[in-house]
């Protein structure tokens, strides 16, 4: 039952850390962590039962989280839990919440339990695939077929739906018991063989049908996934809807004429060639941005790996320099707490500051050393990426001009057919009889000429554009390609250089402060 004692409130930085307190280390372990500062996202567990919180807030650092319980307060939504990412148990039951909702990030999430609140549609779980337990009794859930939402969740073994109408329905064991066939406990009690096998004589045949469309929906979805992971792939090469007629296509879907002229004697075979012709172009430029594609790709692995393992063998050196320094410094720091001469001291203080200085260029003559290694690499990967780029925008500018080629070629033909067949109607040498659309532009040379030129235009227009389209995409990709990676570089530098100053600093202030000490 829910804590009635306080008036409900909202969660605050106060209630976590004395929740996070309360349930720490105690004794000298407790007051040694509590002195160091609570970091929220080390927390691997919290409780905040019976707080009377009716709004979740402030949980968004609790990112190592695993297990939190929520349960007996007067929370209404669930929200708030987005950052939650490794939970894997969550207690929310005896609340006063309505819908589900604010789960979708939750997707390790094993153990729910939205026991004891009011919610009438088990609904907004699809993300949560690794969920094997779920506790939602004592809810408002009425519609038995509501509980086919749960099938796939192909984890699922445990089960409450006690308390919920549902439960009064006749049926109610054996439906579930059938259409949940992998769960192995029902409302606490174990599913036995004998109810299984009642279940699924009543309901066989249900089940199978349901099964077959499950099947045929999920085929559906796979085939759909392919799909658009092939036209991603096209995307990333800059050849999309170039593997057929589609640009065909698109030349005569927005001309007006088209359909008209292609109603004139002898325009059909024409317009077939040209078809053809066209889309075996367009594959030309398909499969070269294809073959382009993986060899750009491979080239950016390539440089990746390299520059990588360049960053990671310097770091191993400046690592062992490092440990060497910090040992030696260590050792001095310990010797020099025993001297009493002071000028000795000053002497030993001087000498630190000096190695701490040659330390200093050491660091940075590795660091330089480094920066020279990935400039020499970046040089030779933009400059491969490049040739690549450039020798496949000349490719495809090469096979553009043989598609304007076509579209001019196509264009008189048309025109010589379309002027001519004035002529052939006056003197009735035309076997089929010219529809009124098609008559109404042969009514002079200037209307015929206008339409085909028109058509022409259109044309012309769509391979120009298709053209531009996938240079600029090409182009765009390897600036911005470029550009991330060249600034990337400039924030690891000057990171690398803030952290060799920052310690440098630190190692400096430490000898003041054992000079000042001295002194005083």
């Amino acid at each position: 039952m829910t804590c009635q004692h306080d008036e409900p409130k909202v969660m605050d930085e106060e209630m976590l850390q004395h929740a996070i307190v309360e349930q720490g280390p105690q004794g000298p372990a407790g007051k040694i962590a509590k002195k160091e500062g609570i970091q929220y996202e080390e927390v691997l567990q919290l409780r905040l039962d019976f707080r009377n919180i009716l709004k979740i807030y402030h949980l968004w650092h609790f990112t190592s989280l695993t297990k939190l319980q929520l349960d007996n307060n007067f929370i209404e939504r669930i929200e708030g839990l987005e950052n939650l990412t490794n939970l894997v148990w969550l207690d929310l039951s005896f609340n006063n919440i309505d819908v589900i909702e604010g789960l979708d990030s939750l997707v390790k999430l094993q153990d729910l339990s939205l026991f004891n609140n009011h919610i009438s549609v088990i609904e907004n779980l699809d993300t949560l695939q690794n969920l094997h337990i779920l506790s939602i009794g004592n809810n408002a859930v009425a519609q038995l077929d509501n509980v086919l939402y749960l099938r796939k969740f192909k984890h699922l073994r445990t089960l409450n739906l006690a308390g919920n109408p549902i439960c009064d329905e006749e049926s109610y064991k054996l439906f579930v018991t059938a259409y949940l066939p992998d769960l192995v406990y029902l409302d606490y009690r174990l599913l036995d063989e004998q109810t299984r096998e009642a279940a699924f004589a009543k309901y066989q045949y249900a089940v199978e049908e349901m099964q077959h469309n499950e099947l045929q929906e999920q085929q559906a979805v796979e085939a759909q996934k392919i799909s658009n992971e092939e036209l991603q792939l096209h995307k990333d090469a800059f050849v999309e809807f170039l593997n057929g007629p589609q640009l065909f296509n698109s030349m005569f879907a927005e001309d007006p004429d088209a359909e008209n002229l292609a109603l004139l004697p002898g325009m059909n075979e024409l317009l077939e060639t040209f078809k053809s012709n066209m889309e075996a172009l367009c594959v030309q430029i398909f499969d070269a941005g294809l073959t382009q594609h993986a060899r750009r790709t491979a080239e950016v692995e390539s440089f990746f790996t390299c520059s990588h393992e360049a960053v990671a063998d310097n770091q191993r050196k400046a690592a062992q320099i490092a440990a060497d320094f910090e040992n030696s410094r260590r050792q001095k720091s310990v010797e020099m707490q025993q001297i009493t001469d002071p000028e000795l001291l000053e002497a030993h203080i001087t000498s630190c500051h000096e190695q701490a200085d040659q330390f200093s260029e050491t660091l940075m003559g590795l660091e330089l050393q480094l920066v020279e290694q990935l400039e020499d690499i970046f040089k030779d990967f933009e400059r491969n990426i490049s040739d690549m780029a450039g020798g496949f925008i000349e490719y495809v500018q090469g096979i553009f001009v043989m598609c304007r080629d076509l579209e001019n070629q196509h264009h008189e033909q048309q025109l010589e057919i379309a002027l001519a067949t004035p002529e052939k109607v006056v003197k009735n040498e035309l076997e089929e009889e010219i529809p009124d659309e098609v008559a109404m532009l042969l009514v002079d040379k200037d209307t015929v000429s206008n339409a085909v030129s028109a058509s022409h235009d259109t044309h012309l227009q769509k391979i120009d554009n298709r053209e531009d389209e996938l240079l600029t995409r090409i182009n765009s990709w390897m600036g911005g390609l470029l550009k991330s990676i060249h600034n990337d570089e400039v924030k690891r530098n000057r990171n690398r250089i803030s952290e060799i100053q920052n310690y440098i600093s630190f190692v400096k202030d430490e000898l003041e402060d054992m000079a000042l000490s001295e002194h005083n």
